[in-house]
């Protein structure tokens, strides 16, 4: 895990001689700190990146409902062309009995004519329909495509929840372990500097015991230090802050 602010995480087994006891404990306890802060960034990221892939799938739902919605139209269309041919029909069996029944030569061959219109209006409805059941046929396709495409996108989904799931795992079980660790670190803290310590790491960007750089710069907020805090750091015999900042100084 990287620390927060690229600063380079204290190695509790190499720290450096000459160090105030309590120095030493705060760069302990703050590389734990500094540890939760990384891991609660990752764990922060999570919500996000569920979202995200998640969104991955609304291109592919979309799809699928406009392919789905395009199908049902055109199914509609061949019903209300099946539903106007069977009228016909209708008409026509109508009016061929009327013809049956009919004596009078005029009023047959009206009857004929219009027998005819509609034999010729079911051919075209005929026409129509198989027309429209071969726009149905490409609207079967076009939905099942997408649905192809929505059940790969759904899978690829999966695995990146299940990635992310256990990676929640990883990282809260290790902030855990982490936590646990702190605890007694902070506990042998004196009370005052513990305190003092904790409101530093709000205000520093989790940065509160910082090193002296080269030319008597504090690690933290990269100012010049005045002479004595320079000497007082170099002896390690007490506690130095940066004036500028108020971080807690060592001779890293």
């Amino acid at each position: 895990m990287s620390p927060a602010n690229g600063a380079c995480p204290v190695s509790t087994g190499r720290l450096p001689m000459g160090m105030l006891d309590e120095v030493r404990s705060l760069l302990i306890l703050q590389d734990r700190d500094r540890r939760l802060l990384a891991l609660a960034k990752d764990l922060d990221k999570l919500p996000q990146d569920e979202a995200r892939a998640n969104a991955k799938l609304a291109a592919d739902q979309a799809a699928v409902t406009k392919a789905h919605d395009a199908l049902r139209d055109a199914e509609l269309k061949v019903k209300k062309v099946e539903l106007d041919a069977n009228t016909r029909r209708t008409s026509i069996l109508r009016l061929k009995n009327q013809q049956f029944e009919t004596r009078k030569n005029e009023e047959f061959q009206a009857l004929g004519h219009e027998v005819t219109r509609y034999e010729k209006e079911v051919d075209e409805l005929e026409t129509q329909e198989l027309e429209l059941m071969e726009e149905v046929d490409k609207f079967r396709k076009v939905l099942a495509d997408a649905e192809s495409a929505k059940k790969h996108t759904q899978g690829l989904i999966d695995e990146d929840l299940k990635s992310i799931r256990d990676r929640k795992e990883r990282l809260t079980a290790t902030r855990d372990e982490v936590r646990e660790e702190r605890a007694p670190l902070a506990a042998a803290v004196e009370g005052s500097l513990l305190a003092y310590y904790e409101r530093l790491m709000k205000t520093k960007d989790g940065l509160a015991v910082a090193p002296m750089l080269d030319g008597g710069r504090c690690g933290g907020c990269q100012m010049k230090l005045i002479a004595s805090t320079v000497v007082k750091v170099q002896a390690g015999t007490e506690r130095a802050t940066c004036e500028n900042c108020g971080r807690i100084l060592h001779n890293g």
